[in-house]
């Protein structure tokens, strides 16, 4: 690790947004959720989640077991509203921010604190996280093909009149990784001059 990043600082920090509730998935969706998690490490980079079930749980999982860091925005107060009222895991996690904002409030930070968002098959709380990163301008990857939530996305872009060369789509985990990353970069390249 170069001196300058000798305490991981610089590390990218990338969101992963899904759903909590799978059943609406498109078959495989929690296997390419393991496989995001997986990419996100092996590529160097931290996965944030908004400490969940589902989609962000399995990619979690993922990168628990390539042996990354993994840390979650939860909607709770504390521990014990974490896990009693909102129903949330403690798995694969390795530090939980209780935020205490509930969903929308954990959303807003949950984007922002991270330097892009990956977004899987989702629900209306991934579309409210999509939102406030594209109108923050942040890099964004979609997976697609795991759920109909890329589709969506598009059909928002279109019918919006907006679209941005931030958002990317590919349907391979580790590409679109990679292609995230590298929009990262150029990111942070522009804001250190």
């Amino acid at each position: 690790m170069p001196e300058e990043d000798k305490h991981g600082h610089s590390r990218i920090k990338l969101c992963v947004s899904g759903a909590a509730e799978t059943d609406h998935c498109g078959e495989g969706a929690l296997d390419q959720a393991v496989a995001l998690g997986r990419e996100i490490v092996e590529q160097g980079a931290v996965i944030v989640t908004g400490a969940t079930t589902g989609f962000p749980l399995w990619a979690a999982k993922g990168a628990k077991e390539a042996g990354g860091t993994s840390l979650g925005l939860s909607p709770a107060s504390t521990e014990y509203e974490h896990v009693n009222f909102y129903k949330l895991p403690l798995d694969y996690l390795d530090l939980i921010i209780y935020t205490g904002f509930g969903y929308s409030g954990r959303n807003l930070l949950l984007t922002r604190a991270s330097d892009a968002v990956l977004i899987g098959c989702g629900r209306v709380g991934t579309i409210n996280e999509f939102t406030i990163a594209f109108e923050d301008g942040k890099p964004i990857g979609v997976l697609e093909g795991c759920g109909p939530t890329a589709l969506v996305i598009r059909e928002i872009m279109d019918k919006g009149h907006r679209h941005s060369d931030n958002v990317i789509f590919d349907a391979d985990p580790k590409k679109l990784v990679a292609r995230v990353i590298e929009l990262v970069k150029k990111e942070k390249e522009k804001a250190a001059r």
